[in-house]
C-alpha cells in the first residue's frame, strides 16, 4: 500500500473501484495541501460521484483521512526502501549494520523533504503503536517505517554493534530524533537552511544516533 496512487485518467468507474480512486484523489489532495486538504465531499466532487456513492466507503471525512494516511505512511517506508536498495555490499556486518540504520534515517528525512504535504498527512491521524506495525501502513516491501527503523536496530544486535539491553525500546529514540529533524525542516526554523547546512545537520543527527545507542 505504500506507493502513491496516481489518478485515474477516466471520470467514469466501475462498480468497486470508487474507494481507490476515492483515496487516490484524497491522496493527490494531501500531497499539495496536506491533511488540511483532504475532504470527502471535494474528493466525491472530482471523482465525479455523488457523495451518497462516497458513504459506502467512507462515513466521513476523518475515514478518508485515515486511508490516505496510511498510503502516505507506506509512500513513506518505499522512500526508505529506495536508500536501503543503494546501499552498496558491504562484507563488513558492523559498518553494513551502521549503513543500514543511516539509510532509514536518510530515507524518513528525505521523504518529509520531498513531500512534505504527505509526510504532514501521515502523522495527522490519532494512533497508536499498533498502527505503526499494521499492514496497511507498510510499503512495497511488507514493511511500515516503524518496522523499518527496528530492523536496523535489530542488525546492530546481531552484529554485536549494540547490546541486547540497549536495543530495548531504542526505536523510540532513534526514531523521534529524524522526526523532529524532519518537522524542523519543513515547518519550522531550519526550513530557512541551505542545502549545505541541511546535510550538515542530518549527517550529524544521525552521528548522533549512533553514538547515543
Amino acid at each position: 500500500m505504500g506507493s502513491v496512487p496516481e489518478l485515474p485518467s477516466r471520470s467514469t468507474y466501475r462498480h468497486g473501484d470508487l474507494r481507490e480512486t476515492l483515496v487516490a484523489t484524497g491522496v493527490a489532495m494531501a500531497r499539495t495541501g496536506g491533511p488540511d486538504a483532504v475532504v470527502l465531499r471535494e474528493a466525491t466532487r472530482q471523482a465525479g460521484v455523488s457523495p451518497n456513492a462516497a458513504y459506502r466507503h467512507f462515513s466521513d471525512r476523518q475515514e478518508l483521512l485515515a486511508a490516505v494516511a496510511a498510503v502516505a505512511l507506506g509512500a513513506a517506508a518505499d522512500r526508505i526502501h529506495q536508500e536501503l536498495d543503494a546501499l552498496p555490499v558491504n562484507n563488513d556486518p558492523v559498518a553494513a549494520a551502521k549503513d543500514q540504520l543511516r539509510a532509514v534515517g536518510e530515507g524518513y528525512i528525505a521523504f518529509a523533504r520531498e513531500q512534505p504535504g504527505l509526510f504532514r498527512t501521515a502523522f495527522s491521524v490519532p494512533d497508536n503503536l499498533r498502527g505503526a506495525n499494521d499492514p496497511v501502513e507498510a510499503g512495497a516491501a511488507g514493511r511500515t517505517p516503524f518496522q523499518l527503523v527496528g530492523d536496523a536496530l535489530d542488525a546492530l544486535v546481531q552484529a554485536k554493534v549494540i547490546s541486547e539491553d540497549r536495543r530495548a525500546n531504542a526505536e523510540f529514540l532513534a526514531w523521534s530524533a529524524v522526526h523532529g529533524l524532519s518537522v524542523l525542516a519543513i515547518d519550522g526554523p531550519l526550513r530557512g537552511l541551505t542545502e549545505e547546512q541541511m546535510r550538515f545537520s542530518i549527517t550529524r543527527l544521525l552521528d548522533m544516533v549512533e553514538r547515543g545507542l
